[in-house]
């Protein structure tokens, strides 16, 4: 099976990168014998102001890839993978190589939808009254209270 794993460098035994639509590389590895098949650089992806993630996914699914090791996928881009059948696993750390020996013994966990999405959005909130405010939501899925000060008016009468 073709694998990628989201590097700093263009080999496998660069350290892998954290993000995976913007990654510095993303390398497509045999899973069986280990091998690097194509090393990818993602410069395009690293530098976009948004959308990074989608279309390094749609990418790695045009490939034929199975797997896709890395520290983590964002919420956006996990549909994508879903969709295309492609296993993710995230909170992937070390070398290349390391990454791919940990992937080939099973010791990897596969993530899902609800814990790529927890670990990203923003919190968005609603202040009563026609305040606007802050959302103070954690990273898990956007909900929040508003912390804004409401301008509407009580009306007696």
């Amino acid at each position: 099976m073709k694998i990628v794993v989201s590097a700093t460098g263009m080999n496998l035994d660069s350290p892998v990168d954290p993000r995976f639509g913007r990654a510095a590389c993303l390398l497509i590895i045999d899973s069986d014998t280990g091998t690097l098949i194509e090393a990818i650089d993602n410069s395009q992806g690293r530098d976009a102001a948004q959308g990074a993630g989608i279309s390094a996914a749609a990418l790695v699914a045009d490939k034929g890839v199975g797997a896709i090791l890395t520290g983590r996928v964002g919420p956006k881009a996990m549909p994508v993978m879903e969709k295309a059948g492609i296993q993710v696993v995230s909170d992937v750390s070390g070398t290349v190589r390391e990454a791919v020996e940990k992937f080939q013994n099973g010791s990897s966990i596969p993530a899902s939808s609800s814990s790529a999405a927890a670990s990203g959005g923003m919190g968005g909130g609603r202040c009563q009254r026609g305040g606007g405010g802050q959302g103070k939501g954690g990273a898990g899925g956007g909900s929040g209270q508003g912390r804004g000060r409401g301008q509407g008016r009580n009306r007696k009468g």
